[in-house]
Protein backbone atom coordinates (compact mmCIF):
# COMPACT_ATOMS: atom_id res chain seq x y z
CA UNK A 1 0.00 0.00 0.00
CA UNK A 2 2.64 2.60 0.73
CA UNK A 3 4.28 2.17 -2.51
CA UNK A 4 1.07 2.85 -3.82
CA UNK A 5 0.51 6.18 -2.51
CA UNK A 6 3.80 7.00 -2.96
CA UNK A 7 3.54 6.29 -6.83
CA UNK A 8 0.26 8.07 -7.05
CA UNK A 9 2.03 11.21 -5.36
CA UNK A 10 4.82 10.63 -8.00
CA UNK A 11 1.96 11.13 -10.91
CA UNK A 12 0.46 14.05 -9.08
CA UNK A 13 4.01 15.97 -9.07
CA UNK A 14 4.72 14.93 -12.75
CA UNK A 15 1.41 16.11 -14.07
CA UNK A 16 0.09 18.89 -11.75
CA UNK A 17 2.59 21.47 -13.56
CA UNK A 18 -0.04 21.24 -16.64
CA UNK A 19 -2.75 22.16 -14.44
CA UNK A 20 -4.57 19.02 -15.05
CA UNK A 21 -8.19 18.11 -12.70
CA UNK A 22 -6.66 15.50 -10.71
CA UNK A 23 -8.84 13.18 -8.75
CA UNK A 24 -8.29 9.70 -6.57
CA UNK A 25 -11.28 7.32 -7.89
CA UNK A 26 -9.67 4.66 -5.50
CA UNK A 27 -7.15 3.70 -3.76
CA UNK A 28 -4.83 2.85 -6.26
CA UNK A 29 -5.63 4.91 -9.41
CA UNK A 30 -5.62 8.62 -10.38
CA UNK A 31 -7.41 10.14 -12.93
CA UNK A 32 -6.62 13.30 -14.67
CA UNK A 33 -8.32 14.84 -17.40
CA UNK A 34 -6.66 15.93 -20.38
CA UNK A 35 -8.11 17.87 -23.73
CA UNK A 36 -6.49 17.57 -26.94
CA UNK A 37 -3.71 20.33 -26.17
CA UNK A 38 -2.83 18.45 -22.71
CA UNK A 39 -2.71 15.00 -23.99
CA UNK A 40 0.61 15.00 -25.62
CA UNK A 41 2.49 16.79 -22.72
CA UNK A 42 0.40 14.67 -20.14
CA UNK A 43 1.91 11.40 -21.51
CA UNK A 44 5.53 12.96 -22.26
CA UNK A 45 5.49 14.09 -18.46
CA UNK A 46 4.72 10.22 -16.93
CA UNK A 47 7.10 8.75 -19.74
CA UNK A 48 10.13 11.89 -18.79
CA UNK A 49 9.69 10.92 -15.23
CA UNK A 50 9.74 7.49 -16.05
CA UNK A 51 6.36 6.59 -14.37
CA UNK A 52 5.76 3.02 -15.21
CA UNK A 53 4.50 2.21 -18.92
CA UNK A 54 1.62 2.32 -20.95
CA UNK A 55 -0.81 -0.50 -20.19
CA UNK A 56 -3.81 0.09 -22.78
CA UNK A 57 -5.40 2.77 -24.52
CA UNK A 58 -9.57 2.56 -24.06
CA UNK A 59 -12.42 3.44 -25.54
CA UNK A 60 -15.81 4.23 -24.53
CA UNK A 61 -19.27 5.46 -26.42
CA UNK A 62 -20.88 7.59 -24.15
CA UNK A 63 -24.78 8.29 -25.16
CA UNK A 64 -26.14 11.71 -24.19
CA UNK A 65 -28.66 11.42 -21.74
CA UNK A 66 -32.41 11.34 -22.40
CA UNK A 67 -33.47 15.20 -23.12
CA UNK A 68 -36.52 16.50 -20.52
CA UNK A 69 -39.66 16.67 -22.46
CA UNK A 70 -39.27 19.78 -24.26
CA UNK A 71 -35.53 19.76 -24.32
CA UNK A 72 -33.12 19.50 -27.64
CA UNK A 73 -30.66 16.16 -26.93
CA UNK A 74 -27.41 16.74 -26.21
CA UNK A 75 -24.74 15.53 -28.46
CA UNK A 76 -23.02 12.02 -28.07
CA UNK A 77 -19.51 11.43 -27.04
CA UNK A 78 -17.00 9.33 -26.54
CA UNK A 79 -14.18 8.74 -24.09
CA UNK A 80 -10.11 7.90 -24.31
CA UNK A 81 -8.72 6.47 -21.49
CA UNK A 82 -4.71 5.89 -21.39
CA UNK A 83 -3.82 3.72 -18.58
CA UNK A 84 -0.18 4.16 -17.24
CA UNK A 85 0.75 1.07 -14.52
CA UNK A 86 3.39 1.24 -12.42
CA UNK A 87 3.02 -1.92 -9.73
CA UNK A 88 0.01 -1.69 -8.41
CA UNK A 89 -0.50 2.02 -9.14
CA UNK A 90 -2.63 2.99 -12.36
CA UNK A 91 -3.03 6.45 -13.80
CA UNK A 92 -5.64 7.47 -16.61
CA UNK A 93 -5.46 10.34 -18.86
CA UNK A 94 -8.75 10.83 -19.96
CA UNK A 95 -10.14 12.86 -23.14
CA UNK A 96 -13.63 13.32 -23.97
CA UNK A 97 -14.66 14.35 -27.95
CA UNK A 98 -17.87 14.67 -29.40
CA UNK A 99 -19.26 12.48 -32.23
CA UNK A 100 -19.52 15.60 -34.51
CA UNK A 101 -14.85 16.29 -33.54
CA UNK A 102 -13.85 12.83 -32.88
CA UNK A 103 -10.03 13.93 -33.30
CA UNK A 104 -7.32 13.01 -30.54
CA UNK A 105 -3.99 13.26 -30.74
CA UNK A 106 -1.34 10.93 -31.32
CA UNK A 107 1.09 9.80 -28.97
CA UNK A 108 3.17 8.03 -30.67
CA UNK A 109 6.17 10.46 -31.15
CA UNK A 110 5.84 9.39 -27.21
CA UNK A 111 5.36 5.96 -27.15
CA UNK A 112 5.84 4.50 -30.32
CA UNK A 113 4.28 0.89 -29.03
CA UNK A 114 0.86 3.21 -29.16
CA UNK A 115 0.29 2.47 -32.27
CA UNK A 116 -1.53 -0.68 -32.18
CA UNK A 117 -4.09 0.77 -29.63
CA UNK A 118 -4.31 3.86 -31.17
CA UNK A 119 -5.21 1.75 -34.70
CA UNK A 120 -7.92 -0.24 -32.56
CA UNK A 121 -9.71 3.10 -31.47
CA UNK A 122 -9.86 4.07 -35.43
CA UNK A 123 -11.32 0.86 -36.17
CA UNK A 124 -13.60 0.30 -33.53
CA UNK A 125 -14.84 3.71 -32.57
CA UNK A 126 -14.32 6.01 -35.62
CA UNK A 127 -11.88 8.61 -33.49
CA UNK A 128 -9.00 10.05 -35.65
CA UNK A 129 -5.87 9.73 -33.95
CA UNK A 130 -4.61 12.73 -35.54
CA UNK A 131 -0.64 12.52 -36.65
CA UNK A 132 -0.27 8.39 -35.93
CA UNK A 133 1.97 6.92 -38.50
CA UNK A 134 -0.27 3.54 -39.30
CA UNK A 135 -4.25 3.50 -40.13
CA UNK A 136 -3.92 0.30 -41.98
CA UNK A 137 -6.73 -1.76 -40.10
CA UNK A 138 -5.91 -4.21 -37.37
CA UNK A 139 -9.08 -6.25 -36.48
CA UNK A 140 -11.65 -5.23 -39.25
CA UNK A 141 -11.40 -7.44 -42.61
CA UNK A 142 -10.00 -5.45 -45.24
CA UNK A 143 -13.41 -5.02 -47.03
CA UNK A 144 -15.02 -3.80 -44.22
CA UNK A 145 -17.48 -1.03 -44.92
CA UNK A 146 -15.92 2.91 -43.90
CA UNK A 147 -18.20 4.29 -41.99
CA UNK A 148 -19.01 1.48 -39.88
CA UNK A 149 -17.48 1.61 -35.99
CA UNK A 150 -18.79 -1.63 -34.21
CA UNK A 151 -18.09 -0.44 -30.63
CA UNK A 152 -20.18 2.26 -31.20
CA UNK A 153 -23.63 2.35 -29.48
CA UNK A 154 -24.99 3.02 -32.52
CA UNK A 155 -23.92 0.04 -34.18
CA UNK A 156 -26.97 -2.65 -34.49
CA UNK A 157 -25.13 -5.06 -37.05
CA UNK A 158 -25.85 -5.26 -40.41
CA UNK A 159 -29.17 -4.86 -42.48
CA UNK A 160 -30.86 -3.12 -39.41
CA UNK A 161 -31.52 0.49 -38.69
CA UNK A 162 -30.70 2.47 -35.48
CA UNK A 163 -33.41 3.80 -34.18
CA UNK A 164 -34.51 7.71 -35.27
CA UNK A 165 -31.50 7.27 -38.54
CA UNK A 166 -33.17 7.83 -41.94
CA UNK A 167 -32.00 5.73 -44.67
CA UNK A 168 -29.27 3.89 -42.75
Amino acid sequence: MMDTEKFLKSAEELLSPLGLPLSRSASFRLDAIVTTDTLVPAAKALMDGKWGYLSAITGLDIPAPAPAEGETPGENHMEVLYQFCNGPAVTTLRITVPYSKPVVPSICGIIPMATLYEREIIEMFGITMEGTPNTDKLLLPDDWPDGVFPLRKEFTGFGTKPAGVEGA
